[in-house]
């Protein structure tokens, strides 16, 4: 431990804590642009610039570690002119564009300028005359509003090892751009969006397809349904003054009804669905020899990008299994149009979610037609939705709460679950041991698939079964699973699982691309609670349990893997190469 002073108050702290943290520790602010508690901090900014006691010399609070008896200052009159002065030069190579700004009243820069108080800027305004890159169907990016904070590169290469968004240039040409200075979306891109979740400014953003939604909901010949997933729930709250992880379902059932959407069904419910459907694929794989093992998951979009373009030789692997989103996409307008008399071709399917790449995957290949339709017209995410709903004016906290619309609504614990890291593979544990054992586990509290360690071990036994998992989330940490699968086939070895869940954000989709801003492992970790307590309350928490998933199957799909089920609710891959054309 090392002792020092802040400000004048005495602090004890861990070797090697930087003076940033240790601040924090006090309750003392220092303002920050470059740095984010998901990434090792560079210094890029130099706005955290703080000084010792006595020294004229100042030193970036950021990358400082704490010494025994040091004596910081963080705030005097010099210290904060400088700061001032670092935050005016950024904005004199930044347009003053707000209005137009999709992080416009939510943007970091903005915030800091408030704090300021600056009024106007003593420099030049030099703004790069630079276009937008609007090519990629979840992203856009604007290198005119970059800061050059770093973010989004450290994101893309070190948390998600996919090295599709760079720095070109130097000095005051310095731009941020994607590899190679292709458009961003014939990049290696896989769209998941943290690039976006972690920009302070309007740089890279989510394409807004809300005007879409409000067209159809504005049209009488159209008959607007929409399906909202698991992580949603525990998110959307914050963006109306909530807490992490505060479960709003119901409120948001009843907010959608009042933007103009005639049914609403639950994307949970096809989490249940996509694991009888998987479930079904892995006790086959494992009893019936029918495909390779291990079965990995394939319900995020972002990685199975990120399989065709830099694995394609694992995709034998991969569960053919749609995501819930294209599940119910699909069953929206093959059974439930049928059965509520609607007719399929009016049916404008919308799916709320908290992923960017699910606006690519509702055009992935044609398999998300498999309706006879496009399954889902337009993918939105969690803060497209709260933009909607500001702009109708619904107070959605002091809503009564209504539920979902039946039969494609009503859920399981397990089906919500799928919102958090180790979800799915909890979910199909539940599941799987009933498939095998054909009995019910006893706890179904699968406590190994939980956390945020970036990957996870476990084994499973189900009845003398011994079934062999593994779990990781945030991309940068997949090769490790996928490394060793491949050399235990390359050496003729049992491979050393039998089953794998991958997410491609660090948490899973309650950090999505397209979530609340100010995503950090403490919000994760309130978000994954949430998702834990819908899941604790529900009636059923399996997802062979629901009667209305039974129903389908009786009523539509016929058996699980089936003839019909195959072609409305599975997809196929190719091996696709890293720069699109």
């Amino acid at each position: 431990m090392v002792n020092l002073t802040i400000n004048g108050m005495p602090i004890q702290v861990e070797d090697g804590t930087s003076i940033l943290d240790a601040a924090k520790k006090v309750n003392i602010k220092i303002p920050t642009l470059c740095y984010n508690p998901d990434l090792p901090p560079w210094a890029a900014c130099g706005i955290c610039i703080v000084r010792m006691e006595g020294s004229p010399k100042m030193v970036r609070a950021c990358t400082t570690p704490v010494a025994e008896g040091m004596k910081v200052v963080t705030h005097d009159p010099e210290i904060i002119q400088v700061r001032r002065t670092v935050v005016e030069l950024i904005l004199s190579n930044h347009p003053n564009d707000c209005l137009h700004c999709p992080r416009n009243g939510n943007c970091e820069l903005q915030q800091l300028a408030a704090e300021f108080g600056i009024r106007e800027v003593p420099f030049k305004n030099i703004v790069k005359d630079l276009p937008i890159d609007d090519s990629n169907p979840s992203i856009v990016l604007n290198p005119e509003k970059c800061v050059r904070c770093g973010r989004c590169v450290k994101v893309c290469q070190e948390m998600q090892n996919v090295w599709a968004i760079e720095f070109l240039g130097r000095g005051i040409n310095g731009r941020i751009a994607s590899a190679a200075d292709v458009p961003l979306g014939e990049s290696p891109c896989i769209k998941c969006g943290q690039c976006a979740a972690h920009c302070p400014v309007g740089a890279i953003y989510e394409r807004d397809d809300t005007r879409k939604v409000w067209a159809a909901l504005q049209n009488k010949d159209i008959y607007p349904v929409v399906q909202i997933a698991p992580a949603v729930r525990v998110a959307l709250g914050e963006e109306f003054g909530l807490e992490p992880g505060t479960i709003v379902t119901k409120k948001i059932y009843a907010a959608l009804r009042r933007l103009g959407f005639k049914t609403v069904f639950d994307t949970n419910f096809a989490a249940d669905l996509t694991i009888i459907e998987e479930g079904t694929e892995l006790v086959k794989r494992l009893t019936e020899g029918k495909g390779e093992i291990p079965l990995i998951t394939s319900c995020c979009p972002a990685w199975v990008d990120y399989l065709e373009k830099y694995y394609p030789d694992m995709i034998p692997h991969f569960s053919t299994a749609k995501s819930p989103q294209q599940m119910m996409g699909a069953m929206i307008k093959a059974y439930w149009a049928q059965k509520a008399g609607v007719d399929p071709a009016k049916v404008f399917s919308v799916s709320i979610m908290p992923c960017t790449a699910k606006k690519w995957e509702t055009n992935r290949n044609d398999d998300m037609k498999s309706s006879g339709y496009q399954d889902v017209d337009v993918s939105i995410t969690t803060r497209e939705l709260a933009r909607m709903i500001k702009q109708a004016g619904i107070d959605i906290l002091n809503l009564p709460d209504e539920d979902a619309d039946s039969p494609l609504g009503p859920y399981t614990g397990a089906g919500t679950i799928f919102g958090a890291t180790g979800g799915v593979m909890e979910a199909a544990v539940r599941t799987a041991y009933y498939l095998v054992t054909k009995k019910e586990m006893g706890d179904v509290n699968f406590k190994a698939a939980r956390g945020l360690q970036g990957v996870k071990e476990a084994e499973v036994d189900m009845n003398g079964t011994k079934i062999r998992i593994a779990i990781a989330h945030q991309m940068g940490n997949i090769a490790v699973v996928l490394e060793k699968i491949k050399e235990a086939k390359a050496a003729g070895k049992e491979v050393p699982y039998h089953f794998v869940e991958v997410m491609a954000c660090r948490g899973g989709c309650i950090a999505g691309g397209g979530q609340p801003y100010g995503c950090t492992d403490e919000v994760r970790s309130k978000r994954i609670a949430g998702i834990y307590a819908d899941d604790e309350k529900s009636t059923y928490r399996c997802s062979h349990q629901n009667p209305f998933i039974k129903q389908v199957y009786d009523e539509f799909l016929g058996e699980p893997n089936g003839h019909k089920a195959h072609k409305l609710l599975h997809t196929h891959y190719v091996a696709r190469p890293l720069y699109q054309k």
